[in-house]
């Protein structure tokens, strides 16, 4: 079972000192991210050394899933082609924070807490009474850092900050229940033609009462938001375009 982890502490912390934990952790979660991506390997195509297990393809979308190292929860994985989108275009749509609730019907709320620099946010998603049991009154307040390789692939990792940090950020709401998200983000590596190959990675402990096989089950359910994004993405004016 997944059990409740309150948080009775809450540690206040310089904005300097909130950056470098930022700008640390999330080092780990981009080279992930970037491993997990391998434009090497192609979609629909296991391969037993990096433990990823497709579980769908359909459509050119590749859904999969790989246990994670201390075997809690699943880390799941979107892999899919966008052509004539631009990795602008994408990350435009995905990282539109005003915009979220276009491409996930249970966030009800998506609002900067904190900028820390001009690649790096601290973030608040609200999720409310009516979305899906997974995320019934679920917050998360997450670091949010994005970065452009040298090849000019587009990397936006999201984690959640530790829970003392992020209380002394944001008090919990009574009724909230504050989850943690574990790791995620996109990958988005520009392809000829002004295309783009779409990475997703999402590992999430709602927290609360809930069975592990119920999280790692839905866990997936949180990558089919890609068809919403890849409608927005493709509706998304092109650069330059007014």
């Amino acid at each position: 079972m997944v059990s409740p982890a309150p948080c009775s502490r809450s540690w206040s912390i310089s904005e300097d000192s909130l950056k470098r934990y930022v700008q640390f952790a999330s080092e780990s979660c981009i080279q992930e991210l970037l491993s997990a991506s391998d434009s090497n390997r192609g979609i629909g195509i296991n391969n037993s050394n990096d433990g990823w297990k497709v579980l769908t393809l359909e459509n050119g979308v590749e859904i999969s899933k790989r246990r994670s190292g201390n075997g809690s929860f699943h880390t799941f994985r979107s892999r899919w082609l966008l052509r004539s989108v631009s990795p602008q275009q994408f990350i435009t749509v995905a990282n539109a924070i005003d915009a979220a609730k276009q491409w996930d019907s249970d966030l009800v709320e998506a609002r900067y807490i904190k900028d820390l620099d001009d690649n790096l946010s601290i973030i608040r998603l609200k999720f409310g009474d009516n979305s899906k049991p997974l995320f019934r009154n679920r917050e998360f307040i997450v670091y949010e850092r994005r970065e452009t390789m040298e090849d000019g692939t587009l990397v936006v990792a999201v984690a959640s900050l530790p829970k003392e940090i992020a209380a002394g950020l944001q008090p919990k709401q009574n009724n909230a229940i504050r989850g943690l998200l574990l790791q995620s983000g996109w990958v988005v590596e520009r392809l000829d033609g002004d295309s783009c190959m779409v990475t997703y990675v999402v590992q999430l402990d709602p927290a609360g009462w809930m069975p592990k096989c119920f999280v790692n089950r839905l866990n997936n359910k949180l990558v089919m938001i890609i068809e919403n994004l890849k409608k927005l993405a493709q509706a998304c004016p092109i650069d330059g375009d007014t």
